[in-house]
């Protein structure tokens, strides 16, 4: 177990929302991902902002999963995260573009994290809580992760322990909340 520093945490997520520009912006909550990641027993950080050899999509952050016992043993090898430090919720269209990358490489897995979460309603799976379900009825499940949810981590156990309650919700409700 690793502990998360909530300083490091408060210091990105303030960074993120008092940088200068979308770029400055957006790096922040990248260097947040990958710190906080980076704490879970069997993770690394392979690769950050990488185009696809078409130049027609972008990975934020992918990460190498080695399935540690204390970590991820229950995620695949490979996972791609999409970073959104955005003002409002994200949107159906941004939601179903994650989407596509994943299914454009196979992988049944991906987190988006969105500093204000994604438009809709999970009950009525309204906007972009549609395309989460869509997703899952296609065998790939999309976990989405708020800022403050980091704020509420001490440890890496923690963060583990969230990524399972999401998958647990996806797969019991149809959706995510």
């Amino acid at each position: 177990m690793a502990e998360i520093s909530q300083a490091m945490v408060e210091q990105y997520i303030d960074a993120g929302a008092n940088g200068a520009t979308t770029a400055d912006k957006g790096r922040a909550l990248e260097d947040l991902i990958c710190y906080v990641f980076a704490q879970v027993p069997g993770i690394s950080i392979t690769r950050r902002n990488e185009m696809n050899v078409f130049h027609s999509e972008e990975i934020d952050v992918a990460l190498w999963n080695d399935g540690h016992a204390d970590g991820f043993f229950f995620l695949p090898n490979l996972v791609l995260v999409e970073c959104k430090n955005w003002s409002s919720s994200v949107g159906s269209s941004e939601v179903s573009w994650f989407d596509t990358k994943l299914r454009n490489r196979g992988l049944n897995f991906g987190v988006l994290v969105a500093t204000n979460g994604i438009t809709g309603d999970a009950e009525d799976l309204t906007a972009a809580h549609s395309i989460v379900s869509a997703a899952l009825r296609e065998g790939r499940r999309l976990v989405v992760i708020g800022t403050h949810e980091f704020l509420a981590l001490a440890d890496s156990v923690q963060l583990v322990h969230l990524i399972k309650e999401k998958l647990c919700d996806l797969a019991v409700r149809g959706a995510i909340v």
